[in-house]
């Protein structure tokens, strides 16, 4: 008995470390799939379905399937980061970005209200907005939002680590997903107002509010996303997404309050992984 609960302990951390190492870079925990990077080769093989996709294609041929996970109001809210540039891809975020910088930067989707912005909504901020070594965030610029969900009974914190716990290692997970044009204007939408500042609702930890406005959110089952998973290194782990289909504005120094605190220790955006084309790495979207 004792060996079996050492045995189940290390197993927990292993999980544990795993997730928390892949959610830091928000990329691949090492054993995963053939190789880093967004080379070809083949595709992986014994996955679940992966993401980020385009969300107006119902496709996919992947046949491994795992129950959704509840409303988002049924779990704990774990994590909030940001993403620059879409990850997924929609009518309304379609223009593509770039191949990258092999890192998950300038790569990604657009929204197309980005490119009709008045001169006010461009107008510079008078500080660097959410900077870091892969530079700052700019009027104009698009996000992508994901508010992440667990079934583990725990608190929000750093990571996707924290959407998990030693006695809960295999968490059901649910992202709510928005994509967002950052515009100058105080008129556009408050991020604060998205944000869990102790937010409790019937003993959950909930954000204050989440967007709506932008179209009946599209619901599939995939996995975490980030710049080191691809289609050849895949992502072990079942998410159940609703990802919104319309871009919104948001107030772009409503975003930097974010990034200047908050008990994610979220201070920047981070890269996106490349989009998922392959149907057998694909769910369908019901």
């Amino acid at each position: 008995m004792k060996r079996i609960l050492i045995a189940t302990a290390a197993s927990v951390l292993l999980a544990t470390s795993a997730f928390t190492a892949e959610a830091a870079g928000h990329g691949a925990p090492a054993g995963h799939g053939a190789a880093a990077g967004h080379g070809a080769g083949a595709a992986c093989e014994g996955f679940g379905p992966q993401t980020p996709r385009d969300i107006d294609s119902v496709l996919g041929t992947n046949k491994r399937t795992f129950n959704m996970a509840p409303a988002s109001t049924d779990l704990n809210l774990c994590n909030i980061h940001l993403h620059k540039n879409a990850e997924h891809k929609a009518k309304a975020f379609s223009i593509y970005a770039g191949k990258g910088d092999g890192h998950g930067y300038l790569s990604g989707y657009q929204c197309g209200i980005s490119k009709t912005l008045s001169k006010a909504e461009m107008a510079p901020t008078k500080e660097k907005i959410c900077d870091s070594a892969h530079g700052d965030l700019k009027p104009g610029d698009t996000i992508e939002v994901h508010w992440v969900f667990s079934s583990c009974d725990i608190k929000p914190g750093p990571t996707l680590g924290s959407c998990l716990s030693e006695s809960c290692a295999n968490p059901q997970l649910r992202v709510e997903t928005q994509v967002f044009t950052l515009v100058n204007d105080s008129s556009a939408l408050d991020f604060n107002k998205l944000r869990y500042q102790g937010n409790m609702v019937g003993g959950l930890h909930q954000p204050k509010a989440l967007p709506t406005g932008t179209g009946t959110p599209v619901e599939f089952t995939g996995s975490t996303t980030g710049p080191s998973y691809t289609e050849q290194t895949c992502s072990p782990y079942q998410v159940t997404w609703n990802v919104r289909p319309g871009c919104a504005k948001v107030d772009i120094n409503t975003i930097g309050n974010f990034c200047k605190g908050n008990v994610f220790k979220e201070d920047h955006a981070h890269g996106v992984r490349k989009l998922v084309t392959n149907p057998k790495l694909l769910s369908v979207i019901k």
